[in-house]
């Protein structure tokens, strides 16, 4: 079979232009509740031509999904066996408010999808997501063994930390309505709060 036509520059901006459009759209309607013609309207094309480079709603939300699933993994696969325990969790923690506050919309694409049972992507969480919990969370359970950690439930422990942290972007327009923050000032007392709180529970006594 010969090999595709590499994509012209136009191409690849329109492409790239359809899918920072389906994020908006995907990310504020989830899934069911967004249409071809609102992603359309967002990326500036005419439908015909949205379909050009997509074949339907559902092309470009596995397109979306995919990529997601790559910065999902990145932030725990970066915590180190051989560090510091408490500051590599704490580290993480950190690290996934950055997500938050960096990659809000990508976050509620990821829940808007969690809540609807994950039917795209339900085979990657039970793949390469659960192995990569099991494996930290042996080097969690590791830590506490040796004393290293106060005594905890490792997959509680990360359950807690993406709950804490993707709070501020799954629920952006609750926690603004509440602090009515300046930009993203809010993310600053949330690290220190968050740092305060994890390195409290983690620290052995």
């Amino acid at each position: 079979m010969a090999n595709a036509r590499p994509r012209t520059r136009i191409q690849e901006r329109n492409r790239t232009t359809i899918l920072e459009a389906a994020l908006e759209v995907f990310s504020r309607y989830g899934f069911r509740g967004a249409t071809l013609d609102q992603i359309a309207q967002a990326a500036g094309l005419s439908k015909p031509n949205l379909l050009y480079y997509f074949p339907s709603k559902e092309a470009i939300h596995a397109a979306l999904l995919s990529g997601l699933m790559e910065n999902w993994l990145e932030p725990l696969e970066a915590l180190k066996a051989d560090g510091e325990p408490v500051e590599e969790i704490i580290a993480y923690v950190l690290r996934k408010l950055d997500m938050a506050r960096d990659l809000p919309r990508e976050s509620r694409l990821f829940a808007n999808e969690i809540v609807q049972g994950a039917p795209r992507i339900l085979d990657q969480i039970q793949g390469p997501l659960k192995s990569l919990v099991d494996d930290k969370a042996a080097v969690i359970q590791g830590w506490a063994d040796a004393g290293q950690l106060a005594p905890l439930d490792p997959y509680h422990l990360i359950f807690s930390i993406w709950s804490t942290t993707q709070h501020y972007a799954d629920f952006d327009v609750q926690v603004r309505s509440i602090l009515v923050p300046v930009g993203n000032a809010h993310f600053g007392d949330a690290s220190t709060f968050l740092q305060h709180l994890f390195r409290a529970a983690l620290t052995p006594t």
